[in-house]
Parts: structure tokens; sequence; C-alpha cells
């Protein structure tokens, strides 16, 4: 059985894998994604809504995604929720809903992404740190209280290093993919 730090660290590592995996699914990397509009909250019946709540978004092809909008009256303020996101797709209405294309990538914009994945990884990074010094202390407290032996400390703390390893690995598997994505 694990120490209750240890168990708060996994579970802390984990919230921040899953952070940086749906930060990466909303960074386009040249193909249309649904995700890369979760962040979109419209002005819809007094209050700001999350677009998947109005809509039914798919995928036309690799590099458009078809917005369908539930209520044909919310078609313009959708179109132009959008555009001001500024994600750099084209948006074009019909009757049925909203049409957004994403542009080819330039190298310019490959670059800015790649340094966008970076900076969200080691955004992840000072996370799992943070949970680490909070395990790390929670560790050397029990130890003080006499809760724990040194020994049993040291195996903690060794156990907390390889955690913090582990997950560090994970987090450069997920930025680098999205990277090689961007890349291609």
């Amino acid at each position: 059985m694990d120490h209750p730090a240890i168990r708060r660290f996994r579970e802390e590592g984990q919230r921040a894998h899953e952070w940086l995996a749906g930060e990466l699914r909303q960074l386009r990397a040249g193909t249309a994604s649904p995700a890369m509009l979760d962040r979109i909250k419209v002005e819809a019946y007094g209050m700001l809504t999350p677009l998947s709540h109005l809509a039914s978004i798919t995928t036309e092809g690799t590099r458009t995604l078809r917005v369908s909008v539930w209520d044909t009256q919310l078609v313009k303020t959708v179109a132009r929720a959008i555009q001001e996101a500024d994600l750099g797709f084209s948006v074009v209405e019909d009757e049925r809903g909203v049409r957004a294309t994403i542009p080819e990538l330039t190298s310019e914009m490959r670059e800015k992404l790649v340094r966008q994945v970076r900076a969200l990884l080691e955004e992840a990074r000072i996370r799992v740190r943070r949970a680490r010094d909070d395990a790390k202390e929670a560790i050397i407290a029990a130890e003080r209280a006499k809760e724990l032996s040194e020994e049993e400390k040291f195996r903690l703390l060794e156990k907390l290093q390889s955690l913090v390893q582990e997950i560090n690995t994970s987090l450069e598997e997920l930025a680098e993919a999205k990277e090689a994505a961007i890349r291609s």
C-alpha cells in the first residue's frame, strides 16, 4: 500500500498528463479536429455557452470542420465566435451552419506551434514539480512526526523520484508526437 503522499502525487501526475493531452488536442497540426473548437464560447440565450452545447462539430475532409448549429438563428453568432477566437480559420456560413477551413501551415506557423507545444510541456512539468515538492514535504513531515522511519522515508523518496521520471517521460512522448504531427 502506497503512502498517501505518493497516491496524491500519482493523481496529480495523471491530471498533468490529461491536461497536456487536452491542450495538445486543441492545437492544429494541419488536419481538422473537432477538439480544436472546444474552447470556443458563444453568446447565446443571454449567456456564454460552449459551442459543443449549441452545435455538432464534424470533419469534412482533412482541413475542414462542419459546425451544424441546432438553432439556425444562432448561425451568424457562431460564425462570429469562431472568427473572434482567432484560430486562423476561414469561416463561411450557410443555411445549415458554418464551415471552418484550416489554411495550410507555413513553416513560420509550424515553428510557432512547436514553440507552443514546448511551452505547454514546460507548464505540465511545472505542475509535476509542484506535486513532487508537496509529496516530498509530506513524506519528510511524516518522518519528523515519527510516522515513518528514516529508511521508509528514503524508500518513499526514491519511489517518488522514479514516478517523476516516469511521468515526465510520458509528457515528453506526448509533446514529441504532437511536434512530429505539426512538422509533417
